[in-house]
């Protein structure tokens, strides 16, 4: 299940563009964990609340793109459910938050439409809280790898 909410009331985020992330993010955990029932949380900001956030949870006073609050505590990427959080049959697997106004300007500064950058930071987020991470080169290529799956993208295609 995957629970979106807009808290940004400078963007309005269309009913078509918001089942377009909530289906990337679904496509997303089932290239890495298969067809399972899994609970997402994402939500849509403003620069204040994730700066907030980003100052709060992880003590960087400072604007960024996308934020990840994983539900498990994963030092490599999950390849299974085994040992994930679970509330009954659903596997839960975290928060993500974005903020709207960093997308819209990433995606003019990548050339992408600003749906296009949306579901970008999802699928980063989604692998961040799948336990990527890209602290080290090996780790990075093999995100960056992974986000061109669930974008749809050759692997030799930028993700830019």
């Amino acid at each position: 299940m995957i629970f979106i909410e807009n808290l940004n009331e400078n963007f309005e985020v269309s009913e078509s563009d918001l089942l377009s992330i909530e289906n990337i993010l679904k496509h997303t955990v089932e290239l890495q964990l298969g067809a399972i029932d899994a609970e997402i949380s994402l939500l849509l900001c403003d620069e204040a609340e994730i700066q907030r956030l980003n100052r709060e949870y992880r003590g960087i006073d400072s604007v960024t793109d996308v934020l990840s609050f994983p539900a498990n505590d994963l030092e490599k990427p999950a390849e299974n459910t085994e040992g994930l959080e679970r509330e009954g049959e659903t596997v839960l697997l975290g928060d993500i938050a974005i903020c709207l106004e960093r997308a819209r300007e990433q995606a003019a500064e990548y050339d992408n439409s600003f749906i296009e950058e949306l579901r970008f930071l999802a699928v980063h987020g989604c692998l961040h809280i799948m336990g990527y991470d890209h602290m080290t080169e090996e780790d990075e290529k093999e995100m960056r790898l992974m986000q061109r799956r669930a974008l749809g993208r050759k692997e030799d295609e930028s993700l830019d």
